[in-house]
């Protein structure tokens, strides 16, 4: 059985803004990739049409991945903070447990 919840309640509201703030990041995120694909062509090409032997457009897509990674991680990969984790942690704070 799936409950929902109705969006006129503060639960609701609550659960619509997570959802949207998602739903950002994600856009970002997929304005990030397509930036960073673009802009790494270009440099490729640069370098491919000035001749130079070092492949330095290695280093910015080094640099700029690790960025790129971690802006993937904060999307895809970590979990939202849910109620428990912070009364622990406010347990934890005021010296219990």
């Amino acid at each position: 059985m799936t409950t929902t919840t109705d969006v006129s309640t503060p639960a609701g509201e609550d659960l619509r803004e997570e959802a949207v703030q998602r739903l950002k990041k994600r856009q970002d995120f997929r304005a990030h990739v397509l930036v960073y694909t673009l802009f790494n062509a270009l440099l490729w090409t640069i370098w491919a049409l000035t001749g130079a032997h070092f492949p330095w457009p290695l280093i910015v897509m080094g640099g700029w991945g690790i960025g790129l990674i971690m802006n993937a991680y904060d999307v895809y990969g970590r979990e939202p903070i849910r109620e428990e984790q912070i009364q622990r942690e406010i347990e934890r704070l005021r010296g219990g447990a």
